[in-house]
């Protein structure tokens, strides 16, 4: 519900109307637009009728949002959110911003080959799992709380920060305490207990849209993590479950201009897990950069082959460089470098 107050409205008539949405057990926004004062309230309005709020003098009018994800929206939102982290500004009009790594952590000496080569190649962020959700209960499953420490020795050499996905709330006080970027994968896009606990904390964390889910819903389980504190929220787009067979996934490049209309969150692409082919990563990352992502996020490793996981979708370093250099050039083309 967005309250637009008619000009020179009393202070004492806002705080009066105000005070009623905060019994209302209700938050309030401010909103810019012209010369009126505007408020946004988030909550649960259901009961509350507009024409009581319109009775009042000095309203100019009251609307209703169409939407249930009132933090998401753009709506009372209308700038777009930046998120910072170690100075690397991620969203709105800033540079593009490259995350590469190993799909999965295999030791100290392979981590630093791998964080030393991205970084020359380009990359911002190191990404990492060391917690590995796998479909499959005999495959690898991570290094766990060895492979976080090896991604904080490669932070300290490198100076890149680092993200790695957090699978269970057990392990949130690990991840705030090493981790600069927390990522929900997209098997847990609606384990709500953990968005809730991700909320409630001060870190960035990257949302990954759930493989048969739809935009909304992504967007309803960002608000859950915003609804209890936590704006610093980083959607990731990484191939939704569709009946084609040639692709890991579909990636929904689609989803870059919506977000952008229907949200004030950046958008990072994952094309590594949508596509599972090294050789559609390139093509895939130039058609996300050219739509106006805020960021790439690709699995690279110093010898895909022999990859503990994911080898067949990840880049080697001559292949991330070449990417690297051809995202670079659409996204000066563009203005965003």
């Amino acid at each position: 519900m967005i309250i637009t107050f008619k000009p020179h409205t009393p202070p004492s008539e806002i705080n009066k109307i105000r005070t009623f949405f905060i019994e209302h057990h209700c938050e309030l926004k401010d909103v810019s637009l012209n010369d009126n004062f505007v408020f946004g309230v988030i909550g649960d309005t259901t009961n509350i009728d507009p024409k009581w709020i319109e009775a009042n003098t000095y309203v100019s009018h009251v609307t209703r949002l169409n939407v249930p994800y009132k933090k998401v929206s753009r709506q009372l939102h209308p700038e777009d959110t930046v998120i910072e982290v170690k100075g690397i500004k991620i969203g709105g009009n800033h540079p593009l911003v490259m995350i590469a790594g190993p799909c999965s952590i295999e030791g100290r000496e392979s981590t630093l080959l791998i964080a030393e080569n991205v970084q020359k190649c380009g990359a911002h962020i190191l990404r990492g799992g060391a917690y590995k959700p796998r479909t499959s209960p005999y495959t690898f499953q991570g290094l766990g709380s060895v492979g976080i420490q090896h991604m904080v020795e490669a932070r300290e050499k490198t100076g890149m920060p680092i993200i790695s996905e957090l699978m269970s709330t057990e392990k949130l006080d690990e991840f705030l305490e090493n981790v600069d970027i927390i990522q929900i994968g997209a098997r847990n896009m609606q384990n709500f207990e953990l968005l809730k606990a991700v909320g409630k904390v001060n870190k960035p964390v990257l949302l990954k849209r759930g493989i048969s889910n739809t935009m909304e819903e992504w967007f309803m389980s960002a608000e859950y993590i915003m609804s209890e504190g936590n704006e610093q929220v980083i959607l990731c787009e990484r191939g939704i479950r569709t009946f084609e067979k040639y692709t890991r996934n579909t990636l929904d490049l689609s989803t870059i201009p919506l977000v952008k209309q229907l949200t004030h969150l950046p958008i990072i692409i994952d094309p590594s897990h949508a596509t599972g082919n090294r050789d559609l990563v390139e093509s895939m990352s130039l058609a996300a950069v050219a739509a106006g992502a805020d960021g790439i996020m690709v699995e690279v490793h110093n010898d895909p082959e022999k990859a503990w996981s994911d080898g067949a979708q990840t880049l080697t370093f001559d292949a991330y460089k070449e990417m690297v250099e051809k995202c670079h050039k659409i996204a000066t083309v563009i203005g965003r470098e």
